[in-house]
């Protein structure tokens, strides 16, 4: 398994100039490098310290063909652990979200503590092999990053959420993320795209003005975008004139004032993407966060959640869903393009693209693509069998 670059730099790279290729969105051997020295290792958010609020509550997360349960213990600890039971590889808990005394088997009744201990076989002295001290639950890395929970796989020294998110930490402080609350149940929606074209697209800043008309009314010029290490930041100001769209103009007139918002915040709608696929939205409203995660080289799903401060005023819900009623166009809008890039990214036509000076998010990400994965600076696909011969790039 790769270790990820400790300081990324695009500038650095030899190729800073050309896209990632096509081909690395529909290979499957690529996926399997992928999956291995990227995403495994990486931190993926699984839900929020409230979601977890009492002992025995548990939350659970698909990914890689892994599924992940996190608990709140009686001690008042969060744990993660593999949702396999360690006699028959049972799955122990069912759905997304529950609530248990004890982890208890349904195929043959195998009983787990809340923080993953093995307590109880039927027919103990059945099983001359059973080291009870041994069988416990496998655990997975958490992390809890302002209130938000985290999990991974497996860990390559790669940085952690906080560090990732640390050259924005003081902007994001004010937002109180650690009081926020689930404002919805978790949605998935499945998509027929490479997980990096959803990704590529979130961070694309020049398409903003091309095929997002309502972005474009409410943010007129405001739009940016830069890229820190292993974040990528893109915001717009929600400009005074009204618009004609109704949603947008009801969003834009009623919008309340948040009070514990810097000024500059309060029609601000911000974006950051976390290296390598997730991203969350901050509005003065609400925050939602969205992951997309891999399920073959041509196909991902996409992970959502919605948390926001407790507010009953009538006005801030009504403008929570006159935002979700904004975005609802703005992700059929990019669904309708990530579906075409991703159709071209199969064509022998296409190699590989050249990417813009201002294309900084673009670049970081190929940059830190290209430093785990080398073959990827290769324009054509090699011959199929390339990921085990030996290293030649």
């Amino acid at each position: 398994m790769a270790t990820l670059p400790s300081s990324p730099d695009p500038g650095s790279d030899p190729d800073a100039d050309w896209s990632l290729p096509g081909w690395i969105y529909t290979d499957p051997e690529f996926l399997e490098l992928e999956t291995a020295r990227i995403l495994r290792p990486s931190w993926q958010i699984l839900c929020h310290e409230s979601d977890l609020a009492d002992a025995g509550d548990w939350r659970t997360l698909s990914w890689l063909g892994e599924n992940i349960v996190a608990v709140r213990g009686g001690d008042g600890a969060i744990r993660a652990f593999h949702n396999v039971c360690r006699h028959r590889a049972m799955r122990i808990v069912e759905g997304d979200a529950g609530c248990a005394r004890k982890l208890v088997c349904p195929y043959h009744a195998w009983t787990y503590e809340l923080d993953g201990r093995l307590s109880g076989v039927p027919m103990r002295r059945d099983y001359p092999a059973l080291d009870m001290d041994a069988s416990s639950l496998v655990p997975v890395d958490v992390s809890v990053w302002r209130g938000f929970v985290f999990v991974r796989l497996e860990d390559d020294n790669g940085p952690s959420v906080a560090e990732m998110m640390a050259p924005y930490d003081a902007e994001i402080a004010p937002y109180r993320f650690e009081e926020m609350r689930r404002i919805g149940e978790v949605r998935t929606r499945d998509r027929a795209v490479n997980w990096k074209n959803v990704g590529d697209n979130y961070s694309d800043n020049l398409h903003i003005p091309v095929a997002h008309d309502g972005l474009t009314r409410l943010f007129g010029k405001s739009y940016a975008i830069e890229a820190a290490g292993w974040v990528d930041k893109m915001s717009g100001d929600l400009v005074d004139r009204v618009s004609a769209n109704p949603w947008e103009a009801f969003y834009q007139r009623h919008l309340p004032r948040v009070d514990h918002l810097p000024e500059a915040n309060q029609r601000r709608w911000v974006y950051y993407k976390l290296w390598p696929n997730m991203a969350f939205d901050l509005y003065a409203d609400q925050i939602d966060f969205m992951q997309w995660l891999p399920t073959s080289p041509t196909g991902c799903t996409l992970r959502e959640m919605a948390f926001a401060l407790p507010d009953d005023r009538r006005s801030m819900k009504l403008v929570r869903y006159a935002n979700w009623r904004i975005n609802r166009v703005v992700n059929a809008e990019d669904t309708w393009l990530i579906e075409r890039v991703q159709q071209g990214m199969a064509s022998s036509s296409y190699t590989a693209g050249p990417i813009g000076t201002s294309e900084v998010c673009l670049r970081s990400f190929a940059a830190k693509v290209r430093a785990i994965i080398p073959e990827a600076r290769q324009h054509r696909a090699p011959a199929p069998g390339w990921s085990r011969r030996p290293h030649t790039v």
